[in-house]
């Protein structure tokens, strides 16, 4: 199996805005015009707990954790 990486996908049809998410990791989260925005997708090791917070504190769950191939 080839390398991995972590990756955060938002669904935005689903997302709410609420913000709680950008609160948890600011890194890769933030809000525009009350919109999500996905500013890195990728995932570093040192931000994964950040984005696991950001994933459970979602109260609609739109936002999830994904391991994908380096292409």
């Amino acid at each position: 199996m080839g390398a991995q990486v972590w990756t955060v996908i938002a669904d935005l049809e689903r997302c709410e805005s609420h913000g709680l998410c950008v609160e948890e990791a600011p890194n890769h989260l933030r809000m525009d015009d009350d919109l999500l925005v996905v500013t890195d997708e990728t995932v570093a090791a040192d931000d994964l707990p950040a984005l696991r917070a950001a994933v459970r504190v979602c109260p609609v769950a739109a936002l999830r954790l994904e391991k994908r191939p380096v292409s």
